[in-house]
């Protein structure tokens, strides 16, 4: 496995998040050696969803409001259907976004979390995948839009849905072992 010992990642989320897509490639990162910081709007226990259904919760580290974006190599964004709805709504949520891919950090989103790019306007002219119900607004907003099961276009990494998350948290780790091996050379 990738040693990604380096790395300091940030995940942002809120109740409603997609469960093993905050789970999953948090732990992933975790694995390989990475440090994982989760924000949210709140600092008390945030809860998941799987299926439609109450999952896990989570107690973020701190909140949005408290996250300076120097401190990260990279931004993972879980999806769900109310996570990043309440989170595109949120101006410093918006604002990291912005942060992380004007500094040409690594931004990784899956499932529903590609509206946060919208709405951060940072994907025209970007190729990049999404949940199916979500591609007409990524469309308008300028990407160009695939169904494949993870697009890399440059800092960008993203993918449609749980059943990718393998793929997902492979190119994340990818993108992150070559950004460290070029920043160490």
């Amino acid at each position: 496995m990738a040693d990604i010992g380096n790395a300091r990642i940030l995940m942002i989320a809120t109740d409603g998040f997609e469960n093993d897509e905050l789970f999953k490639p948090r732990q992933a990162l975790l694995d390989a050696g990475a440090t994982v910081t989760l924000a949210s709007i709140k600092t008390g226990e945030i809860q998941g969803e799987k299926a439609g259904e109450k999952a896990d919760t989570i107690k973020p580290d701190m909140t949005i409001d408290d996250v300076d974006t120097d401190d990260y190599d990279a931004l993972v964004l879980p999806g769900g259907v109310g996570n990043p709805d309440t989170m595109r709504m949120q101006e410093r949520a918006i604002e990291i976004v912005t942060e992380f891919m004007d500094d040409d950090k690594l931004v990784a989103a899956i499932c529903h979390a590609p509206w946060l790019l919208a709405e951060a306007d940072v994907v025209d002219g970007r190729t990049l995948t999404s949940w199916p119900s979500i591609r007409t607004d990524l469309s308008n907003a300028g990407a160009t839009v695939v169904d494949q099961e993870v697009v890399v276009d440059g800092n960008l990494i993203t993918s449609r849905k749980p059943d990718d998350i393998p793929a997902f948290n492979a190119a994340i780790i990818k993108a992150l072992t070559e950004e460290l091996a070029t920043a160490s050379a």
